[in-house]
């Protein structure tokens, strides 16, 4: 079988655009659906297929299960029969997929290119370079937590260092379990997420602080790091970033009665004028359970809002919060010719675009990923 096997991508030509071979590029909806279909048919159970929830419809069409980063790994895991899970998402998700999936089982990511911008704003080396600069200014009792939303080093890196992985849905569990181990947090690599939290948690701002990786110790000081509770990596969301107060105040001059639901990614000034904050998973819940006739904008990714809005009319308005529409670009880079590449070419025998994450970094991820899921 020929195997095309990535190990280092994330030092690799990983955002580099990867074409597809030309016979790929040009298929009506028609053929392309007809071919993919046929592929999963000859496939069957021995391929899982996962979106996110922030894929384009034509690629959440064929998903098995639909989620978020954590849930999919974890059903992936579950499917002790498939022999090959084709992750729908980005390579971080991949990843975590694959530390989590059996020995047998392969992880494919459709196209290479979908990174996060978010994970590649904490790198392994500056990473690194962090910790021994917080020591050299003599401060050491650190946890280091890891939003899911990161690459397989850095969550080994908390592994290794009594450190932790958490997500948008469980960040309050995890944050509490690091400060019962030590007087502050290094939260990496979203500042948004670790702020949000730990203001709801009661921690003032005046106790947060931003490390900033391309400065010479973070661009702190030994006593602003001493005084600190939590030290924020400077890090974002390219999506979540872009929703603004001023949205939020033209959305309630329109809709008096609307609600606003954000996500904890956002900016902390758009978290505190939104009604609530969430998980994309919450989110969902929130807005599915809400009351007949109610108005809401949401401030996430435009896909998972507008599959949401089809899904609840006439019964619910639901809008973005962004009237130019949020897209994740990198996420958008899965497409069903990606899809029907890669499940054809497993009908064939190839392999395109497996994610192997190789040890020791596999086995340190794991106990990160596994502190967190062991958390009550």
């Amino acid at each position: 079988m020929d195997i095309q096997v990535l190990t280092q991508y994330e030092k690799s030509a990983l955002h580099e655009r990867q074409p597809l071979p030309e016979e790929y590029l040009r298929l009506s909806d028609r053929e392309m659906a007809s071919r993919i279909g046929a592929a999963r048919r000859t496939l069957g159970s021995r391929v899982v297929i996962l979106g996110h929830h922030y894929q384009r419809d034509e690629v959440i069409a064929w998903a098995d299960a639909t989620g978020d980063s954590l849930k999919l790994a974890q059903f992936a895991a579950s499917q002790a029969s498939a022999e090959t899970v084709i992750f729908c998402g980005v390579h971080f998700m991949a990843e975590s997929a694959d530390v989590l999936t059996a020995p047998h089982q392969r992880v494919i990511l459709p196209d290479l290119a979908a990174g996060c911008s978010m994970a590649d704003m904490a790198a392994i080396d500056q990473l690194e370079v962090a910790w021994e600069e917080m020591r050299t200014l003599g401060v050491t009792d650190v946890v280091p937590v890891t939003y899911i939303n990161s690459t397989a080093a850095i969550k080994a890196f908390c592994g290794e260092h009594g450190g932790i992985v958490c997500t948008s849905s469980n960040a309050h569990r995890v944050m509490a379990w690091a400060w019962e181990r030590a007087d502050r947090l290094l939260m990496l690599p979203d500042q948004h997420l670790g702020r949000n939290t730990a203001f709801r948690m009661g921690v003032p701002l005046d106790r947060m602080v931003v490390w900033d990786p391309e400065l010479p110790y973070g661009g702190l000081s030994a006593d602003q790091l001493r005084a600190a509770k939590l030290i924020l990596w400077k890090g974002h969301c390219s999506v979540h970033t872009r929703f603004t107060v001023q949205q939020i105040e033209r959305f309630r001059q329109q809709h008096p009665n609307g609600r606003v639901i954000v996500h904890p990614e956002c900016t902390h000034e758009v978290v505190q004028a939104a009604d609530d904050s969430g998980s994309t998973e919450y989110i969902i819940r929130t807005v599915r359970n809400s009351p007949e006739g109610s108005v809401w904008a949401v401030g996430t990714e435009i896909h998972l809002v507008n599959r949401l809005a089809n899904e609840l009319a006439p019964t619910r308005t639901i809008v973005t919060l962004d009237a130019m529409g949020c897209l994740c670009s990198t996420m958008f880079r899965v497409s069903p010719n990606h899809l029907l590449w890669v499940l054809e070419g497993l009908v064939a025998g190839q392999v395109h675009n497996e994610i192997v994450v190789p040890e020791p970094t596999r086995t340190w991820a794991k106990v990160a990923l596994d502190r967190m899921l062991q958390l009550p």
